[in-house]
This record gives structure tokens, C-alpha cells and sequence, in this order.
């Protein structure tokens, strides 16, 4: 039960960071590894409404990689869609650093 208290509140932390300080820097919230991944993962052809590099920018990603269609008349993303994103990157992140280890299958 904390556990999911605490993924809770940092997706929580995260939605309401994208609303009040959208243009703040992307490393107050995220690691320099999901960074990295987003960048490799989501084009940035969707996300026209926010500037390169900003917190906003990243957390669209998050929420694209969530199921968030980031059209031009939708709201900000909102939790559910943060919490898949996240999900999916925690997933991807474990995958990348087994795969980089190099003895996989050995």
C-alpha cells in the first residue's frame, strides 16, 4: 500500500508540475535515463504546442507513451494517462539497463 501511495503522489506531482510550471526543466521531475528514453521512443512530431525542452514537452511524451493522443482541442494530460505512461517507461527502463548489462541469455 505505501508503494502505491507514493507512485501515486509522483504522478499526481507530475500532472499538476505540467499545469502550474510547464516551462520549467525537464531534470526537476525526470532522470537523465527517462529523458534519454522518451527522446529515443516519442517523436516530437505531436507535441507542436510546447517548446523543445521543457517540462511540458517531456511529460507530453510520458503521457503519449500512456495512450494520450495530444490533438490540437485536447486538454492537458491528466493522471490515468501519466500513470500508463509511466508504467510503460518503468517497463522500457528495466529493459534498456538488462539489455546494456551485455550477458543476457548467458
Amino acid at each position: 500500500m505505501a508503494v502505491f501511495c507514493i507512485l501515486s503522489w509522483r504522478v499526481l506531482w507530475l500532472t499538476m508540475l505540467n499545469r502550474t510550471a510547464p516551462d520549467a526543466s525537464p531534470k526537476i521531475a525526470l532522470t537523465d535515463t527517462e529523458i534519454a528514453l522518451l527522446d529515443e521512443l516519442i517523436s516530437d512530431a505531436g507535441n507542436r504546442r510546447c517548446r523543445p525542452g521543457t517540462l511540458a514537452f517531456y511529460l507530453t511524451k510520458l503521457a503519449r507513451l500512456g495512450g494520450y493522443l495530444a490533438r490540437a482541442g485536447d486538454p492537458p494530460p491528466g493522471n490515468v494517462v501519466i500513470w500508463r505512461g509511466l508504467s510503460r517507461l518503468t517497463d522500457i527502463e528495466l529493459g534498456a539497463e538488462i539489455g546494456a548489462a551485455g550477458n543476457v541469455g548467458n
